[in-house]
């Protein structure tokens, strides 16, 4: 296919490498802005889920939020990793 389009361009070398920038600007651009945007929302790139859905909600009408003690139901799971650094925690079976 890529041979024929070669041998179809007009105008010698310099015609045919001016009229495979235009033609690869051309499905480019069709590409970016008519498929593209096309295919997007069927795509399920955009549809992520952080957290489990159960967390609280802000209500910026209440002046004061209620904090979340941790150990009460509805509360954030403790983390099992250190948030510091990425050396893992010493364990007792590390040294046998």
């Amino acid at each position: 296919m890529y041979a024929w389009i070669w041998h179809k361009l007009p105008f010698g070398l310099a015609g045919k490498i001016s009229g495979s920038v235009v033609l690869i600007a051309a499905v480019g651009a069709l590409l970016w802005y008519v498929v593209f945007p096309w295919a997007t929302p069927l795509l399920p790139f955009d549809d992520v889920q952080v957290g489990t859905g159960t967390e609280q909600q802000f209500d910026p009408a209440d002046p004061e939020p209620s904090t979340v003690i941790p150990g009460e139901e509805g509360a954030p799971d403790e983390i099992p990793y250190s948030v510091e650094s990425n050396a893992p925690h010493p364990s007792a079976s590390a040294g046998r």
